[in-house]
């Protein structure tokens, strides 16, 4: 059995099979060039939802924040904002919040949608601090604004209003004194 030096030498690609990939190249990149020079005009744009028709004439928002819940109505009107107390006693947000920081989040939402004055607001809020309460309050009439009108939910999306804050309080862990804090360590 004789070899044949045919066999033995080593392959070597043919020069025509090395040929193709290098035109292949230069028509890919031909493709990704024509790709970039010529920008997609194809804007995605979410659908509108339709509009919510409103229970006994209100339109309704829940909104929450840390232990805060509040429930908001709004509708057509002189532009008044009540806080309810209890069933007969309201205040308006100048009185029930006492901090400036407070009373803008609970307008924030009227302002970039220019409907402050324009519609009647009535919050029911229970729970929490004033600032996950002036949070909650927000979050609620952002969302009763988007079930009214759902043109302005680009609006109200863009500045964040529809957006739930989920930061809670970090839970007490057992053998420390707090969530993050320890007992003091004694080395004698």
């Amino acid at each position: 059995m004789t070899d044949t030096p045919e066999t033995n030498a080593p392959a070597t690609p043919a020069p025509e099979a090395a040929a193709p990939a290098p035109a292949l190249a230069i028509d890919q990149s031909a493709e990704v060039e024509s790709l970039v020079a010529a920008p997609s005009t194809e804007v995605h744009v979410r659908p509108l939802a339709e509009a919510k028709e409103p229970k006994d004439g209100w339109w309704w928002g829940t909104g929450r924040r840390k232990a805060a819940v509040a429930r908001v109505r709004i509708k057509p009107g002189k532009g008044e904002f009540k806080i309810y107390i209890n069933r007969k006693k309201t205040k308006t947000v100048e009185e029930y919040f006492t901090e400036e920081r407070d009373r803008g989040d609970c307008y924030a939402p009227l302002d970039v949608t220019n409907t402050r004055g324009k519609l009647d607001v009535v919050v029911n809020v229970s729970g929490g601090g004033y600032m996950g309460q002036a949070g909650a309050v927000l979050l609620g009439v952002a969302r009763a604004l988007k079930g009214y009108d759902p043109t302005l939910e680009q609006a109200l999306r863009d500045h964040g209003f529809l957006t739930r804050d989920p930061r809670q309080v970090e839970r007490k862990k057992y053998g420390q004194r707090g969530a993050r804090r320890r007992f003091q360590f004694s080395k004698r």
